[in-house]
């Protein structure tokens, strides 16, 4: 097991391939890595129900079907307020973390779910013209409190070479980036073309301000073609 340090929270964001991550593996997972906050995508039914088991807090809002990407959700062991903000072709989520709650916190944290649309949807130009806009509509609220402390974390559908990566880069630092550069080593991918297969790109990531990454992993997921990230979050 991955050892927790202290005083840190727990996070991970995991695309769970719209229902086929298996749920009570899943569930498993969690509740072994004493995560504390988790941030999903492609979210199914039945998996929302096995991590309301262990995170009963936040809000899971899972897709209408088995291959519906739109699935979203946050959970977490304690209290969070949570929010939709509106953007084209998919909203994010939004969760409040308070000191009160959070006594590891000398500040609230917010945590903004992402999911960017896959630039080889069909047909492409739409795809390209509804990523465009997703963080057209993004960028104006992360600007809005430039120095407020902030994870933003999920599917991003662009490696460190895209430019939607670097459009959020450049406003957040890349802690699985600066975890691997501390250590010598490159950041792991995180996406294969099936499940089980060796991953060949960095697409799922957690860019934050105003906190620290003590550590951070990309861990196994059953049944998903994305490994979960996992990063131990400190206060600056």
């Amino acid at each position: 097991m991955m050892e927790k340090p202290a005083g840190a929270i727990r996070l991970i964001t995991a695309n769970l391939f719209h229902e086929r991550a298996e749920p009570d593996a899943l569930a498993a997972l969690l509740d072994r890595l004493a995560v504390d906050v988790a941030c999903f995508q492609e979210l199914g039914a039945r998996q929302a129900s096995a991590i309301a088991r262990v995170l009963p807090h936040g809000k899971l809002e899972p897709g209408a079907s088995a291959r519906d990407h739109d699935g979203m959700g946050i959970a977490a062991r304690r209290l969070i307020a949570t929010q939709r903000l509106a953007l084209p072709c998919r909203d994010a989520r939004i969760a409040q973390l308070a000191p009160a709650d959070w006594p590891e916190l000398a500040a609230p944290l917010e945590l903004v779910n992402l999911h960017l649309q896959a630039p080889h949807a069909f047909p492409q130009w739409r795809a390209f013209a509804q990523r465009r806009a997703q963080l057209a509509a993004l960028l104006p609220y992360l600007d809005a409190s430039p120095r407020a402390p902030r994870v933003v974390c999920g599917d991003f559908n662009a490696t460190p070479l895209w430019p939607a990566y670097r459009a959020l880069a450049t406003r957040h630092a890349d802690l699985a980036g600066e975890c691997a550069a501390r250590s010598g080593e490159r950041p792991a991918r995180t996406w294969g073309p099936w499940s089980g297969s060796p991953r060949l790109l960095r697409i799922d990531h957690a860019l934050g301000s105003g906190v620290l990454a003590a550590a951070a992993h990309v861990v196994p997921l059953r049944g998903s073609d994305h490994s979960a990230l996992l990063v131990d979050l400190l206060r600056e």
